[in-house]
């Protein structure tokens, strides 16, 4: 598995192409912003994406998915209780009024699902706090895309529509810190971290 990282937008929202080594064949997880940046990179990395999976709904997360939809002809992946705010994008986060055009789902995140690219699987871990339709998505062998729900040093705020402190803490201990503490952790801003830093450093989770 490759992974490569663009930081896009206002509040550099880390959009990940996830692609098979063997086949080529990709997904992209949060194209929230620079549409021309993300299609670029694509290009340069020849990778015949899937689809694309939205972790949650916020706007800076989802900003660049139509154009990008459009561009590569895909669908989009994202859990039911968060497919308002692609349907209708709300503006959260003031700088980005405007900026992202309403898009239809194609299919429903729920926990559980098996996401499968060339020889790649991911398993979609439903994880609310952040928002009500928060995934993670774990490849089974040491990585996990975290979205806005865990950050090295720090969590996913709940002060949004939809957040819950107590909900998150849930997720985070209940579906993530179980994983190998070796299981690098691919968040939605910042840098990489892994389970184990997180368990022993993060004040959160003290």
């Amino acid at each position: 598995m490759q992974i490569r990282c663009l930081e896009t937008g206002a509040f550099a929202a880390n959009c990940y192409l996830v692609s098979c080594e063997r086949t080529g064949e990709g997904i992209l997880i949060d194209p929230g912003a620079q549409a021309s940046e993300i299609l670029q990179m694509v290009r340069d990395a020849k990778v015949k994406v899937k689809f694309i999976v939205n972790t949650h709904g916020h706007i800076d997360h989802i900003g660049a998915n139509a154009e990008v939809m459009q561009a590569l002809g895909v669908p989009l992946y994202i859990h039911e209780a968060d497919s308002d705010m692609v349907r209708n994008p709300r503006d959260e986060l003031g700088a980005y009024k405007g900026i992202a055009k309403p898009v239809e789902p194609d299919h429903f995140l729920k926990d559980g699902d098996k996401l499968t690219f060339g020889t790649v699987t991911l398993q979609v871990l439903a994880t609310p706090g952040h928002s009500r339709g928060s995934v993670c998505l774990y490849d089974g062998s040491g990585a996990l895309f975290t979205g806005d729900t865990l950050f090295a040093g720090s969590i996913g705020r709940t002060d949004f529509p939809g957040g819950s402190f107590e909900e998150i803490m849930r997720s985070i201990k209940g579906k993530l810190l179980v994983l190998p503490d070796d299981t690098v952790v691919y968040p939605g801003h910042g840098p990489a971290t892994t389970v184990g830093e997180e368990k022993k450093y993060n004040p959160f989770l003290q």
